[in-house]
């Protein structure tokens, strides 16, 4: 069977193109701009966003579900919240399908699929619309005038397996509804779960993607077709289109849930989630990041990536000539910003926990040119955290903060941390002695165990107590605190284990049962608590993250 490529061109793609947590990718092209949509989970703003011209440099939009009219993460599971978002264009309208998970232990997983539009990727979006809580992983594929819901159908029954395949139903874009009768889709027997379907047609083909091996080290994407939409669908012969699951030493690991896109000249590319662990097939404290991989096509009809596995570099569509867009791919040059929360609103490089970045817990207004906090919640509670931070994107990176803070209690809270989720995490935070008198602490949590540090730095060594410097650095595995009051940075407490804060740490299965899941990747922020309620505010400047491993 014979392949057709198209020749490499000038520019190249470096991946993965999207690094940090951004896994599950949807991509989509209208007109000369590419999309790109990812999975946020118990993040806001819900599903990230991004814009290309040339698929190399990608452009950090606002997400799209800001807000808890779009997307109520209220008691959020870890790892729950939106998974796999399907973005797709027809009749001048983006169609953006989401989920929003709030159990998936003990077998169970609720997962009611919303449906929202907006004539502009920026959006306003409207009212979101319940399509069904059947299984999740729902995307639309719309064929001419006619569009079709298509997902997973979960299967909650002990000796189950939980995944009970894949089903269709017609969707009236008109009517912003399912309709019909629901036609299950017919694949040859496969074990383990059927994840991530997406429908493409390309002559008379109907081709079906989908997640396969799980979300880990035997990840993959596949490929079926069929002449009807329903099938019977047949099985590449040639194998995955991409994975990585015998090749344990690549630097790209667990390549799979796939999304194609054509160009306007007939190109084609597939994107697709990556991960880099530390160490051959260790932990990913970056979680799962997106990649892309151009496609050919044989000669009768069969899609090809042309090793079949995720590769750090391949040919771009066109010239690399950027398009002003400042978002750099994860091979790209070494990067540093600082925000000195001098905009109206957060920058898209920041997300918040759970809730959204409303003026009852965050603003940039009350003092000019600094993020004011005030403290929520407990680290264990799953409503009212008041944590804002940034995905880690690099092995090595320093995250750095100014704040300003008068604690009045051992309640009060305020500082940095690098953050997996409720269980996992590192925190240098400021807080008040039983005199009522400032010190500087370490806290930890590693898989829900609690571990405060004896050793602090008290009055007498903050010098002013009230305005501080705090860092953080990540190297690989490794990971370090320090501060700064007034006379130079100096380390505060010793080294951290940063594989803390990895996907594999924090995923935990007993029994063949899931009790936790690890699909987030690693943050660093800024976090502060009041534990008597009162909401007692933190300010925050200068913030500045640099990545250079």
């Amino acid at each position: 069977m014979g392949e057709h490529v198209h020749a490499p061109s000038a520019g190249v793609i470096r991946n993965p193109v999207l690094a940090g947590s951004h896994p599950d990718p949807s991509v989509l092209r209208v007109g000369p701009d590419f999309y790109l949509a990812t999975s946020t989970f118990e993040w806001y703003p819900g599903v990230r966003l991004h814009r290309s011209t040339n698929l190399v440099h990608w452009r950090t939009l606002p997400g799209a579900l800001d807000s808890t009219r779009l997307l109520d993460l209220t008691g959020c599971p870890d790892s729950g919240g939106v998974w796999a978002p399907n973005l797709t264009h027809a009749d001048g309208l983006f169609h953006l399908v989401y989920s929003n998970v709030s159990t998936y232990t003990g077998g169970f997983t609720d997962s009611p699929n919303h449906l929202v539009t907006a004539a502009s990727i920026d959006g306003p979006w409207s009212d979101p619309v319940l399509l069904h809580a059947r299984g999740f992983d729902a995307s639309l594929f719309h064929d001419g005038p006619d569009s079709w819901l298509l997902n997973l159908v979960h299967d909650w029954r002990p000796r189950h397996g939980g995944s009970a395949g894949l089903e269709l139903r017609r969707y009236d874009r008109a009517a912003r509804r399912p309709t019909g009768a629901l036609v299950r889709i017919a694949l040859p027997p496969q074990a383990g779960w059927i994840e991530g379907p997406n429908l493409y047609r390309r002559g008379p083909w109907y081709y079906l993607l989908t997640a396969d091996g799980g979300t880990g080290y035997d990840h993959q994407v596949t490929v079926a077709r069929s002449r009807g939409l329903a099938g019977p669908y047949e099985r590449d012969p040639h194998g995955p289109l991409v994975t990585a699951r015998d090749h344990p030493d690549l630097p790209l690991q667990k390549a799979g849930h796939g999304s194609l896109v054509e160009t306007a000249d007939g190109r084609w590319y597939l994107a697709y989630l990556v991960a880099r662990p530390h160490g051959r097939r260790g932990p990913c404290v970056l979680g799962r990041e997106t990649a892309l991989a151009a496609v050919g096509w044989t000669a009768d009809g069969w899609p090809r990536v042309a090793t079949g596995l995720p590769a750090l570099e391949v040919p771009a569509p066109g010239p690399a000539d950027g398009d002003g867009n400042t978002s750099s791919p994860a091979g790209g040059p070494d990067t540093t910003e600082t925000d000195g929360f001098d905009r109206p609103a957060l920058g898209p490089q920041w997300s918040t926990l759970r809730r959204p970045a409303t003026a009852d817990w965050l603003t940039l207004a009350e003092r000019p040119s600094h993020l004011r906090l005030r403290g929520g919640r407990s680290p264990q509670s799953l409503v009212g955290p008041s944590l804002v931070a940034r995905r880690v994107t690099r092995p090595r990176v320093s995250f750095e903060a100014v704040m300003e803070y008068r604690p009045l209690a051992f309640q009060h809270l305020a500082g940095i941390t690098a953050y997996y989720n409720t269980r996992n995490w590192h925190y240098l935070y400021l807080t008040a002695d039983e005199g009522g008198q400032a010190v500087l602490r370490t806290a930890h949590c590693d898989r829900g165990r609690l571990h405060v540090a004896d050793a602090g730095v008290g009055p007498e060594g903050l010098h002013d107590a009230t305005r501080l410097r705090l860092g953080l650095d990540i190297d690989g595995a490794e990971l370090r605190f320090r501060y700064d009051s007034g006379a130079g940075w100096r380390p505060f407490g010793g080294l951290l284990d940063a594989t803390v804060l990895s996907d594999e740490h924090a995923e935990h299965i007993e029994d063949g049962q899931i009790r936790s899941l690890g699909f987030t990747g690693a943050f660093v922020g800024l976090w502060a608590w009041d534990l008597t309620g009162e909401g007692l505010h933190a300010d925050f400047d200068e913030v500045t993250y640099r990545a250079d491993g």
